[in-house]
Order: structure tokens, then sequence, then C-alpha cells
């Protein structure tokens, strides 16, 4: 096999290693970046429900405490206010879904469902778990959640910890069968927000394309650069010489002189062979004389 083909053969694994590698790496860290980057879109979307829910307990209930008495207002309900603030994002952006999943609410739409109880379940069991993160499929695709748990405070327990102190107008509207029985600080339900994978996913996916096609066609050229400079370099020259070593071992003295131009280790050798050439020619005159 000739010393290109080897060449090129060692060249090409090497390369088919480096660019599995190359490829194994950049897709573990685009794909966590991705994620990384929905996991905070995720908790972007947590805090705006809790600054909606802070407003709506320090600014808009005490405003409407003396209305209460006559006609239930859910607006100042702090997770009445948070979900409404985010279905009205939900007219534009309908993968994007924030709850706040209860186990016994007093609004039904608040009720969790069966994946949501089990998260609910889990903060139970898990005090001193704050944050739950996970991934699942929905009809429109992969979507990731983020859930934080929600305790029941001294607030809440004004409406919820029994029909007899709930205010009268809120158990007209919503009846007295759920939303009581609440204890103090116990985990009753959780916040959770949905964000869609697919976009930032594809992002990632489409960055991956690009670099490894980047990075195969800086391969292709460095990979003809290196054979023409070889090429060039080493096996024109090593040819050249080859031929002239051979004319001289069949007898035709008279070949090519053994000229170096550069001092590399073929023009090192190519010297060293023209020595042995002129000392070849003087022994054979030598004995012919």
């Amino acid at each position: 096999m000739k010393l290109i083909w080897k060449f090129n053969l060692l060249l090409f694994g090497i390369f088919l290693l480096g660019f599995a590698i190359a490829g194994v790496v950049s897709w573990r860290v685009l794909q966590a970046n991705a994620r990384e980057e929905i996991v905070q879109n995720a908790r972007l979307m947590m805090e705006a429900a809790l600054s909606s829910r802070t407003y709506t307990t320090a600014q808009v209930k005490p405003l409407l405490d003396t209305q209460l008495k006559y006609v239930f207002l859910p607006q100042t309900v702090p997770a009445y206010a948070a979900t409404e603030l985010f279905n009205e994002m939900r007219k534009k952006h309908p993968d994007y879904v924030y709850k706040e999943a209860t186990l016994n609410p007093t609004n039904p739409r608040d009720r969790a469902s069966d994946w949501e109880a089990d998260i609910v379940n889990v903060f139970r069991a898990s005090p001193d778990n704050k944050e739950v993160v996970g991934e699942r499929d929905t009809p429109t695709g992969r979507a990731l959640y983020l859930a934080r748990p929600i305790q029941a405070t001294g607030t809440c327990l004004v409406c919820h910890s029994s029909i007899e102190v709930a205010p009268k107008t809120m158990v007209d509207l919503y009846g007295p069968a759920n939303g009581f029985g609440w204890k103090m600080n116990e985990v009753i339900g959780a916040q959770v927000v949905s964000v869609p994978m697919s976009v930032p996913i594809a992002r990632a996916n489409q960055t991956f394309r690009t670099f490894m096609l980047s990075l195969a066609g800086v391969f292709i050229v460095t990979f003809l650069l290196l054979d023409a400079m070889l090429h060039v370099m080493v096996i024109r020259r090593v040819t050249r010489l080859a031929k002239a070593a051979d004319q001289v071992s069949l007898g035709h003295m008279d070949a090519s002189e053994f000229k170096a131009r550069s001092r590399d280790e073929i023009g090192v050798l190519t010297e060293a062979i023209g020595r042995m050439k002129t000392s070849l020619v003087q022994a054979m005159k030598m004995l012919e004389s």
C-alpha cells in the first residue's frame, strides 16, 4: 500500500474518532443548554405569578374588603389573579400553562389532575423539597414543568379552615362541599408552570447540525490541503529520489545528480545517496583500472 493511502486511512480514522467525540460532547452541551433555557423561562413565569399574587394581596384585596361582605369577588384571591394573568397570555401562547393545582380547591378549575396530584404528594412527603422539575408528553408535544409547593398560611385559613369562619358570600358562590378543612402550614397544592420544549430543542438540533456540517467541511478542506502538502513535500520528492536510485542500481551511473534543495530529512537522505553514488562510481573506476 502506498504511503499516501496509509496516511489518508490514518487521517480518516483520526477524523472519525474526533468527529464522534465532538458530536457526542456538542450534542450533550447543546441539549443541556436548551433545557436550562426552558427551565429559566419556567422560573420567570413562576416569578411573574408570585408577583401577581403579592400585588393582589397587598394592593387589590384591601380596597375591596368592604364589598366582600355583600358579594364575593374572586379577583381578590391571589391564586385567581395569577391564573387569570396567564390565561390572558395563553391567548397568544397557548402552550404556556400556569395552574395552582390544589387537592381540595374552592374553585373547581383549580382541582389537581392525576399527574399534578402526584407532584403535590411529593411535596407533602418531602417538606424540604421546594421545587420539582420534570418533563411530560402533551397533545402539543414534549413540555417541561416546574412546580413549587403551596402551603396554607394564616391568610388562607381565614376562608378555608372551616365553613363556619368562611365568608358567607364565598360559600354562596362556590358551595360548602370543597375548599375547607385546610390546616396551618399544610401543603394543599402546587404552583405548576408548563413550558413547551419544541422551540429551544429544535434550535439546539439546528445548531448541532450546522456545527457538525461545518466540522465536516473543515475536515474535508484540511484533508485536501494535507494531501497536497504531503504530495509536494514528501511523495513527489521521494518518488524522484527512488527513480534515480533505481537507475543507479541498474548501472546507469549517468543518472540525475542527487542534489538536495532543502535541509530537511529528505534533503539529508538525498545528499547521503549522492555521496554513496559518487563513492560507487569511484570504486568502479578503480576496479576497471
